[in-house]
């Protein structure tokens, strides 16, 4: 049966390798601690691991344990009684209890604090929860997947994670690989999202040249996924002509992939004397059939200019204009103009 991916973009070996495991572990009840940099899509991979499970139709609940106020993060996670503390007016399920019978994602589980986690240890082994305030304890029916960009080993050793908890987390370890480690993926992705970002836009779908592509996959991407993803958007609101070329891209990725970016020669632009209204004469010599023939011609010259200067981009030579892209695709259509 094949994987619902779900957005999962690449067919690099090493993200192959992840697939492989995904197939496998998905179907399971297994606890899974997903490990990688920041930006190379863990939630992605951890929303793939509850699509392609016997849960699929449960709830899929995400808790970023970064984001969440540490002395707010137990409320979260399990939930308060009425009166429990000073703004709990009424009781309030947790997150675990709204995930029974489905998934619960601890996103960035290496910053939890340490009592914390003797908490979740306790619903790893007892799959049972207690509220805070509260003295009933509550049976739960959920998967634990993790994630963290922490070395939790290490992090052990310093004595900031249970070693008891990291060995019931990592019961199957998941590495989603680094951008720079997934070779072609990365043109891939850089398509994808420049299609999306363009057709978001109605802008002309943009490419890459080839010189420039190269440069892309050989630059390391220490953002990953999350920062070629906000650079083709960069690009798509930027780039002036219809590809992506090497002078387009920032210096920081001349210098990363070991080349000296070009210096850009200043651009002398030679500015009339003045400008000459149209006269009489001038409408008399290439008006045709009177005024509005030679406004239209007149127009047309300023239309091709501007399609010119924009590289063919229309949405580029409307803003030149100043008119809406619909009126300038409108007018090139009505008189068959060419770039």
């Amino acid at each position: 049966m094949a994987l619902n991916l779900g957005g999962i973009i690449g067919n690099s070996p090493a993200l192959k390798e992840v697939f492989a495991i995904l197939a496998k572990v998905a179907p399971t009840d297994s606890t899974v601690l997903v490990t990688g940099e920041s930006g190379t899509g863990k939630e992605l991979l951890v929303r793939a691991l509850h699509r392609n499970s016997k849960r699929k139709e449960q709830p899929f609940v995400p808790v970023n344990c970064e984001a969440i106020p540490k002395e707010l993060l137990e409320s979260e996670l399990f939930g308060h009684e009425k009166g429990a503390f000073t703004h709990a007016v009424r009781s309030r399920p947790g997150r675990f209890e709204l995930a029974d019978g489905g998934t619960i994602f601890l996103d960035e589980i290496g910053e939890m604090d340490l009592s914390l986690q003797v908490k979740i240890l306790r619903v790893l082994q007892e799959k049972e929860i207690e509220r805070v305030g509260g003295t009933s304890i509550k049976k739960v029916d959920v998967r634990i997947v993790a994630a963290t960009n922490r070395d939790l080993e290490s992090e052990v050793a310093a004595g900031r994670f249970r070693e008891d908890l990291f060995y019931r987390l990592n019961v199957i370890p998941m590495h989603l690989p680094p951008l720079r480690d997934r070779g072609g993926d990365v043109l891939l992705l850089a398509s994808h999202f420049l299609a999306r970002f363009c057709e978001d836009r109605e802008t002309d779908p943009l490419k890459i040249r080839d010189d420039a592509a190269d440069m892309l996959v050989s630059y390391s991407w220490p953002g990953n996924v999350r920062e070629l993803e906000n650079f083709m958007e960069r690009m798509c609101i930027l780039c002036d002509s219809c590809e992506i070329c090497p002078d387009d891209l920032p210096e920081k990725i001349w210098k990363d992939v070991g080349r000296e970016p070009k210096k850009k020669v200043a651009e002398i632009i030679v500015q009339p004397a003045g400008f000459a209204w149209p006269t009489l004469a001038d409408m008399s010599e290439h008006g045709g059939d009177g005024l509005k023939d030679f406004l239209e011609k007149i127009e047309d010259r300023i239309l091709l200019e501007a399609l010119e200067q924009a590289g063919g981009v229309k949405n580029k030579a409307a803003e030149l204009l100043g008119v809406k892209r619909t009126t300038l695709i409108e007018k090139i259509k009505k008189r068959n103009l060419e770039a």
